[in-house]
């Protein structure tokens, strides 16, 4: 596994041990790579994905790849670092996958390569972009890693490909779990502002949920398909409306309109660029925001058997786990 150290990796190493699976999971930590494993059912194997020796060594022995890696953040102070991780990281782990004869790799791309949807549409996996347009630089890279991943199943290598929504719930608080984070931060009444008054809408998904759809997918999913693993399609103010009926404090938001955030990211990107403070939000992912991203599962269901729970009781035993 790689990205195994990350929000959602960590908890799918998690219900592969208790499957009764022994996990070899790739760590850029050279400290948790040479001290014992927490259990013996895990393997801590020292690597990168972006280099293709350790890529090779690593997956000796391996029946099967989950391969959750990518470089998933605001910003880099070296752009080419999302082609490096997200593209070649992605041919690294396909070509190891290929020269051993794993029987099966299931690839984690995510709901942005598939585009916002237009007014009214839901959106699912046989739907065409609808713009060739990409926000961010994360967007493009894993646009350009699953179009590659489906080519080599179309040449033959048994891939799975799922494609999170937004992703929260109980976890690791890195920008990975950039929600719940969020859900954080308005129970403390640490958000004053809603983007554009919170009326787009996008499909939130539960960590747990999520890894079982990853199962599924390695159980059951069919080569060169891509699967939406998501939730429930809702605006960003009615989510946090939910958040603030399981907190005790009184919010107050101001409706934020599209031209001052903008600005404001376009200010936070040239500090970053000059002075290497890592922003908190760019232009691409403000636009990003505001524009609609509703999909639905029932390829999923129907195929993997999936199931999501409802919103409300994720959110529920969200707030609870961070009280």
């Amino acid at each position: 596994m790689t990205g195994s150290t990350g929000f959602i990796g960590s908890k799918l190493v998690e219900a592969l041990i208790q499957q009764g699976a022994s996990v070899r999971a790739l760590t850029r930590s050279t400290s948790l790579a040479s001290n014992p494993s927490p259990h013996p059912q895990l393997e801590y194997f020292h690597g990168d994905i972006s280099d293709l020796g350790s890529i090779m060594q690593g997956m000796e022995g391996c029946q099967r790849v989950f391969h959750l890696a990518a470089y998933a953040k605001n910003w880099s102070p070296t752009p080419e670092t999302f082609f490096e991780q997200n593209v070649q990281g992605t041919r690294n782990v396909l070509d190891a996958a290929a020269e051993h004869q794993v029987h099966r790799i299931v690839y984690t791309s995510t709901i942005v390569t598939m585009g916002p949807t237009l007014p009214g549409i839901v959106g699912n996996e046989e739907m065409p972009r609808s713009t060739q347009h990409f926000f961010t630089e994360y967007e493009r890279t894993k646009t350009i890693a699953e179009n590659e991943a489906l080519e080599r199943a179309r040449e033959g290598l048994p891939v799975v490909i799922v494609n999170p929504t937004r992703v929260y719930g109980p976890g690791k608080l890195s920008e990975g779990n950039s929600v719940t984070k969020l859900f954080q931060q308005h129970s403390r009444g640490q958000l004053p502002v809603l983007l554009n008054g919170g009326v787009e809408v996008g499909n939130y998904v539960h960590v747990d949920d999520l890894v079982q759809g990853h199962l599924l997918a390695m159980e059951r999913g069919r080569i060169g398909e891509r699967y939406i693993l998501g939730g429930e399609n809702i605006s960003l103010k009615e989510l946090l409306s939910i958040v603030a009926s399981y907190s005790d404090q009184t919010h107050f938001q101001l409706k934020l309109n599209p031209w001052p955030a903008i600005q404001y990211a376009k200010f936070l990107e040239f500090i970053a660029t000059w002075f290497g403070i890592y922003p908190a939000i760019t232009p691409g992912w403000v636009r990003t925001f505001l524009t609609n991203w509703v999909y639905e599962s029932t390829k999923a269901e129907r195929e993997l058997g999936y199931r999501s729970r409802p919103l409300r009781e994720g959110i529920k035993e969200t707030m609870a786990w961070l009280r």
